[in-house]
């Protein structure tokens, strides 16, 4: 990358996408000058491997930002929408991974591979990362849409339990450990009194076990995860007239996120039409001509997003059924920061 070097600080530095974009951004040689990173008060200190080298963690704190030209966001919303604000008046330009401002018309909501020139105009200095459950199917979506436009949309998501961050994937771990050797309890769970793990992330048991709610329950039912990829492929692809049904289910999968996805168009499309849109579509792999059948385990620690069981759907001709999967903590999250960062630092 032939760009000038940026002063840039990450805020979540020490959560799983931000060691990912330490991780990425040194993969990617980033021509970084300076690198704060954020972190709480029980990290302040802590030395981070990054480029050879180090950096230590420091807090949020009045003047933190001062001088800084860029800044990437990976914290929960309400932090993001009190200390996003104060970065971009600082003067740093801001990718934010956070839910806070997605929907602001005057931010834009960007997959590296389907929009950037979204980020021409930055009206609040800020540019938004989607939900790593919408950035995974939309990714390989976006070229069908531009193609034959949707119609109409129905997903069901395969969420891994690092959606919901290190707590997340320490509660599988504890639970597969209590779970071993121990099948023939779970062959009649259901008849038991109390469950036959406990945990605090979810309320119901994850390993060996299907979760049908992620996110929070919100209007109509519908979590707020659901709600989340319905709001923003919409505005990823600039058309409200999408429709779109979303069913968000956690698995017991460390890392990586799955969906299944019902498209109908504005016209009939065909499977070798599907196959011939994916086979260059940017960010994508389409595995064994669209039959094969990725796995996470198949996208974790890689870039692209990987398609397959691309079919017609016989109860609906001129639609198409396809899966979609890829590594949620990395292009899901950390990798399209980093590409929008690269963006904004070459325009």
């Amino acid at each position: 990358m032939a760009s000038n070097p940026v002063r840039m600080g990450i805020m979540g530095v020490t959560g799983l996408v931000g060691t990912e974009m330490l991780r990425i951004l040194a993969e990617r040689s980033f021509p970084v000058s300076e690198l704060r990173g954020y972190a709480s008060e029980r990290s302040l200190g802590r030395k981070l491997p990054f480029a050879g080298g180090d950096i230590t963690c420091e807090t949020l704190r009045p003047g933190c930002f001062d001088g800084l030209d860029l800044v990437i966001v990976d914290v929960d919303d309400t932090l993001a929408a009190e200390w996003v604000p104060l970065a971009a008046a600082a003067g740093a330009r801001v990718v934010d991974n956070s839910a806070a401002f997605r929907m602001d018309p005057d931010v834009p909501l960007v997959i590296a591979e389907v929009n950037p020139d979204d980020m021409r105009s930055l009206p609040k200095g800020i540019a938004s990362c989607p939900n790593c459950t919408t950035m995974i199917p939309v990714t390989a979506l976006a070229p069908l849409h531009r193609a034959a436009r949707i119609d109409r949309l129905v997903v069901s998501s395969y969420q891994s339990v690092s959606g919901a961050g290190q707590v997340g994937m320490h509660e599988l771990d504890a639970q597969w450990t209590k779970l071993a050797g121990r099948a023939a309890e779970l062959q009649r769970a259901g008849t038991l009194d109390a469950p036959i793990v406990e945990g605090e992330v979810w309320s119901k048991p994850i390993a060996g076990n299907v979760i049908p709610l992620a996110g929070s329950v919100k209007e109509e039912g519908y979590t707020s995860e659901e709600w989340k990829m319905i709001h923003e492929t919409r505005k990823i692809l600039h058309d409200d007239a999408i429709r779109c049904t979303v069913t968000c289910v956690r698995v017991p999968v460390y890392v990586g996120h799955a969906v299944s996805a019902n498209v109908r168009f504005h016209r009939a499309v065909s499977k070798a039409e599907v196959v011939e849109l994916l086979r260059d579509a940017p960010g994508v792999q389409l595995i064994d001509d669209g039959n094969g059948y990725p796995t996470p385990l198949d996208a974790a620690g890689i870039d692209p997003v990987l398609g397959g069981r691309v079919r017609e759907d016989p109860s609906e001709p001129g639609s198409i059924n396809l899966w979609i999967t890829g590594d949620n903590l990395r292009k899901g999250a950390a990798l399209n920061a980093v590409q929008m960062a690269e963006i904004l630092i070459e325009s």
